[in-house]
């Protein structure tokens, strides 16, 4: 994924020189921040001077089940082998890699920055988190389906249409979460709009956007990787009862557990739909259970089943040049098929800059929760060529 010059700036601070090697299972307890270590920067957190790699996760007390890599899934050696080579910064800069089979956490590990109780940046994975938003207000009724396929612009009351540039009308929300609204802004007018934030407070944001756009064409509505999550925010805002903020906590997050998370507002005053949010890694697991058990938790319906279906298909291609061959995009999940043998498994992924990685394989019951910090950001290659197939029976 394509890192901003901000974040490549914060990387390149970042001291290359690993931690002692590593090559035993740790089983001591998980490392966890201090108080101190909570208050500070990401950017500041100390490396930690051993990683941590457990094939026993302790239960916790969080909502997640725990088992034993190898005995309940999944083949030991391989997982890790693999953990161990990230431990010695083999594969790039990450901090945490967890992995559920059939319910059950199996594998837990942390490096570098990475802590059991500190929520980690989520970069654009913060995207799917939002999709997920979109999805519990459908299942409560506050959407439709067909509401997907209406004017983005209906829900919201507070514009001036007859300043909209031509073609602003043609926007639906299934296109603003395909990355397809066809805005189309200069970075030129972007740095701009900076200089006057008053302006892009609440729906002030969609103005600015719809008045200042290239006029919108079926042309133009074409993938392009950009600010589209921010106009759903924006409708998830008005349609839900109080704000999209509290809807997020108590509809979403309150739901499975989630009580130690961040998410930041943008310049609008609402949460930062396209990133910005942080949680733990074992919260992403949870995340990525609601995908491989269509939206239920704990045998209640959270996420619309229908919803999260189309959300979670490849609806188009991902066409940036940083995008791998094979992933199409739905409703801000990426998906891909990856090939092990002659077998083909399908893969649902939210994926943020710097390695921020669920990735759900729905039909072999299996989350994979990566967190990380590297400029590069590789580890997929190693999730299917490693991870996967020591699943695969």
């Amino acid at each position: 994924m394509n890192i901003n010059s901000k974040f490549k700036g914060l990387l390149s601070a970042v001291l290359l020189t690993s931690f002692s090697s590593f090559s035993a299972v740790n089983n001591s307890h998980a490392p966890e921040a201090t108080a101190s270590e909570a208050k500070i920067s990401f950017w500041d957190l100390p490396y930690l001077k051993e990683a941590f790699i457990d094939p026993t996760p302790a239960a916790r007390k969080d909502g997640l089940a725990v088992g034993e890599l190898g005995v309940n899934g999944g083949n030991k050696d391989m997982i890790i082998k693999l953990a161990e080579e990230i431990a010695n910064s083999k594969h790039g800069l990450y901090d945490s890699m967890l992995i559920t089979h059939k319910g059950k956490l199996l594998f837990e590990s942390y490096y570098l920055r990475g802590r059991i109780n500190l929520p980690h940046f989520q970069a654009s994975a913060t995207k799917v988190y939002t999709s997920l938003a979109l999805g519990r207000a459908i299942e409560l009724g506050y959407l439709t389906l067909a509401d997907l396929d209406k004017p983005l612009i209906s829900f919201l009351k507070d514009l001036d249409p007859t300043k909209f540039v031509k073609g602003a009308e043609k926007i639906t929300l299934h296109q603003a979460m395909t990355m397809r609204s066809g805005i189309r802004l200069s970075n030129e007018q972007r740095e701009a709009f900076k200089q006057s934030p008053t302006l892009l407070k609440g729906q002030g944001q969609v103005q600015v956007f719809l008045e200042n756009s290239a006029p919108i064409t079926l042309a133009s509505q074409s993938f392009k990787y950009q600010d589209d999550p921010n106009l759903v925010m924006q409708v998830l805002d008005v349609v839900v009862p109080g704000s999209a903020k509290d809807f997020i906590k108590n509809e979403l997050f309150d739901k499975i557990g989630i009580n130690t998370y961040a998410w930041l507002a943008d310049v609008s005053g609402l949460p930062s739909a396209g990133n910005r949010a942080s949680i733990t890694s074992r919260d992403m697991l949870k995340l990525g259970s609601l995908v491989i058990n269509n939206g239920q938790w704990n045998g209640k319906q959270l996420i619309s089943a229908n919803f999260l279906a189309n959300a979670t298909s490849g609806i188009t291609k991902a066409t940036e040049d940083w995008h791998p061959d094979n992933f199409n995009y739905g409703y801000f999940f990426y998906q891909a098929d990856i090939a092990v043998g002659d077998k083909s498994y399908n893969a649902n992924i939210a994926w943020g800059g710097g390695g921020q990685h669920i990735i759900a394989f729905e039909e072999l019951d299996l989350v994979v929760a990566i967190t990380g910090h590297d400029r590069e950001d590789t580890i997929f290659t190693q999730v299917t060529e490693r991870i996967l197939p020591a699943f695969v029976q």
